[in-house]
């Protein structure tokens, strides 16, 4: 059983790691952005929702899909004792329940046994099994001692995310190649942020929940048409195979995310990536055909993994706030769903919540 739990947090931090936009334009004021060394230095990525008194206030809180060890040092002490003191904490989806793990396996799986290789156009196919052939053979290279000290092993953590890899949707194979660079394969074994406060609120008795379904979170991915999966997926290989070639380089990477994270910066453009977890396919030297198509695909994705979902997460905080006035929840989101426009806090704020931002 503890095997079978452990497999599936594997699983579940396989979805929740993020994904490094390759190809995007660089911004030279991403690496510009120094480290907070006091509590008075920080930035939060709390707000609180204010209401009529003797009523408690209620938190809502922007998460990072990253090993929690990486910022846990750097969120302040209020975002802290926010979440010590609320009873009830909920995240996206319910992180503590195997079922949901379950759902996710299942929702990722190709229709009726069929098979990639029969699916997919041969040359794809022989480029995704090469470039997953390659990073079996690099994983051992790849990964910490310190993984291995705690019993993580290459061929175990290689089988855990890409095992299935024929039998999964082509999306999903996509996202899961964006999951195995060196990078990310480096920091597994250690929960990303959102995981590790849904074991400390289950550790401390507290009443935990989910926004959403995972159905919800899964049949957006699974709605984009054959061929606009197959441009996904070949731009995914290309830009792949452009880092082992060394002729591509990330314009931004998940070190570049920790830092903003580190930071306090509350810039929509960096989090909605690793909110959305999808690799961004629009640049300059795409045709005009396939750059149409992908503006296609950012713009569904968009609507469909931001938009859509910011609404219905603040519709259903709502509801929660209204069912039970009197108790104090905190809600724990990616952060990109409280930036930019038509996020989680512009809702709500429409439906006349007074939500602060708590600075310090």
């Amino acid at each position: 059983m503890a095997c079978a739990r452990g497999l599936g947090w594997v699983l579940l931090s396989a979805l929740l790691q993020p994904v490094a936009p390759w190809g995007a334009r660089t911004d030279a004021r991403l690496r510009q952005c120094d480290a907070p060394k006091s509590q008075s230095d920080m930035n939060s990525f709390l707000w609180t929702v204010k209401r009529t008194p003797p009523l408690p206030p209620s938190y809502l809180y922007g998460t990072i899909h990253v090993p929690y060890t990486r910022v846990w040092d750097f969120i302040p002490d209020i975002s802290k004792r926010a979440f010590r003191n609320s009873h009830n904490v909920f995240f996206e989806l319910d992180l503590t329940d195997p079922l949901t793990v379950s759902k996710l396996t299942s929702c990722q799986l190709l229709p009726h046994g069929e098979n990639l290789q029969t699916l997919l156009p041969r040359d794809l196919y022989r480029r995704l099994k090469r470039h997953l052939d390659y990073v079996k053979h690099m994983m051992p290279y790849w990964m910490t001692a310190d993984q291995r000290g705690r019993g993580l092993y290459a061929d175990y953590l290689f089988n855990a995310i890409a095992g299935n890899w024929e039998r999964k949707r082509p999306v999903w194979v996509m996202l899961m190649v964006n999951s195995l660079t060196e990078w990310d394969v480096r920091s597994r074994g250690t929960p990303v942020l959102d995981l590790f406060l849904a074991q400390e609120a289950e550790r401390m008795g507290k009443t935990t929940g989910a926004v959403e379904r995972v159905e919800e979170q899964c049949h957006p991915l699974n709605g984009l048409n054959f061929s606009q999966v197959l441009f996904a997926l070949n731009q995914t290989l290309l830009q792949h195979e452009g880092v082992r070639a060394g002729s591509l380089q990330g314009a931004y990477t998940t070190e570049d995310l920790i830092t903003h994270y580190n930071c306090g910066d509350l810039s929509s453009i960096i989090f909605n990536h690793d909110n959305s977890q999808l690799p961004h396919f629009i640049n300059s030297s795409l045709p005009a055909y396939e750059r149409t198509t992908a503006q296609q695909i950012d713009s569904y994705f968009r609507q469909e993994l931001i938009y859509k979902r910011n609404e219905r997460m603040a519709r259903r905080v709502s509801a929660l706030l209204q069912r039970n006035p009197n108790q104090t929840y905190f809600f724990a989101f990616g952060a990109g769903h409280f930036l930019g426009n038509h996020s989680v806090l512009d809702i709500l704020r429409q439906d006349g919540y007074v939500i602060d931002h708590v600075q310090r």
